[in-house]
This record gives structure tokens, sequence and C-alpha cells, in this order.
């Protein structure tokens, strides 16, 4: 059976990824902050606890992930974002956000590519549709997803000797928790907004295709814009 990483995987993107790759017969270890073994009922499942934003929890992951042999997956997925004037972000989220979304997926990738070459697998980050346009209030986010796809692209050219996949995929808004603590959310109309499922189809059709093929660049909008606007607490 063969093996998948999947970051973020307790809930939105990552967790419809997890679910459906354990749907297509893979084994799947699912990494984030707040994950339990029980979060997914399913036999082939393993969670492990970890903070990704965290540098030392990291490295003791990357640590473990060395020694993991016949890796065919790693899906980078967990990320957060906060949008608002530059000046008013804290150094604190700017130093979290940047690791979380860019460092660390940098580190899985660097712990575990001898074993996707070897396998000839693949390795899949989900990045943003904002590493792709200018939006106010999302430098620092759209700076580490778009870091994400450059570092994505340039692995590409790099491990092309190999037969291991590399594809960015760049969903627009998707509606998920990842919105909660933010001050605005996804439309409520379903043509103005992805869902989680769009992301996990999007992944389904990569590994379905000819290995000979590879799509390195996958970006996914609504058929039409929308935002809904939270109301002020």
């Amino acid at each position: 059976m063969k093996k998948a990483i999947v970051t973020g995987a307790s809930s939105g993107i990552g967790y419809a990824i997890t679910q459906r790759l354990l749907e297509m017969g893979y084994k799947v270890l699912g990494i984030s902050k707040s994950i339990q073994d029980y979060t997914i009922e399913n036999k082939n499942f393993k969670a492990l606890c970890v903070d990704l934003s965290k540098e030392k929890e990291v490295l003791q992951l990357c640590q473990m992930l060395k020694d993991e042999k016949d890796i065919y997956i790693l899906v980078n997925c967990a990320g957060f974002g906060a949008f608002a004037p530059h000046e008013e972000l804290s150094a604190k989220t700017i130093i979290e956000m940047n690791f979380l979304n860019l460092t660390a997926p940098m580190l899985l990738t660097n712990a575990t590519l001898r074993s996707l070459k070897t396998s000839g697998g693949y390795l899949i980050n989900i990045n943003s549709i904002e590493a792709l346009r200018v939006s106010k209030f999302s430098g620092v986010y759209s700076a580490s997803k778009a870091g994400l796809k450059a570092f994505g692209d340039v692995l590409f050219e790099e491990t092309r000797r190999s037969d291991l996949s590399i594809t960015n995929i760049n969903p627009d808004m998707t509606q998920s928790n990842f919105y909660d603590a933010l001050r605005f959310d996804v439309s409520k109309k379903e043509d103005e907004k992805l869902l989680v499922s769009d992301i996990a189809d999007a992944v389904e059709h990569i590994l379905n295709m000819r290995k000979g093929a590879v799509v390195s660049e996958y970006t996914i909008r609504s058929l039409h814009f929308g935002i809904e606007k939270k109301p002020k607490k």
C-alpha cells in the first residue's frame, strides 16, 4: 500500500484530500497541531500532532521522516492567512505565517525528497490564487504562497531526471475554516466559491493521469466572484 503524507489534515482542504486519498486506497499520515487518530476513523490513517509553525517541532518531524521509506505522496497543505494593512500585522504573525506557509513545506520536502524521487511519486503544494495576483492587505500571505509556488516550479525542473511529479494547486476562495478568524468569508452562493471537494477532485485527477504527463500548474476558480463581509463585533 502506497504511503501519503498530508499536512493540515485535521480540517478544510487537507481533511478533504486525506479522506479522498484513503478512499483511493492510500495509507495516509495526517499532520496537524490539533489532529488525533480518531479525527478520521480508518485503519489506514495515522495522525501525528505537530505544530508546523514551530521550528523545533518541524525539525524533529523532519528527522523522523528522513527514516521513512517508500513515501509516494507529500501534500503540503497546512497554512494560514492574516489580512490587514502591513503595518498592523505583528512581528509574530509575520514570522509564523512565513514559517508555516513556506519554510515548513521546504523543510518537509527536503526531508522526504529522496524517498519521493525513489518511489517516483508526487509532490503537491496547495498554494493559493493569491500566489498569482495582487490583492490589498495580503502582502505576507501572498508572498509566502508565491514563494511556495516558485519553490515547486524550481523543483519541477530540478527533478525532471527522476519520475517524481510536482504540481502547484492554486485554489480560489474555498469554503472552509480558513476564514473563521478573518473579517470576511466566502460567498453563500454556490457559483461564487469553491468547495474543499473541488480541491480533492483536482488531487485525484492529478494522481489518475498517465504518469508521463504532469499538470505542473493547476488553478481552480469559482465561476463568479463573491465575498461575504462579516458583521463587526
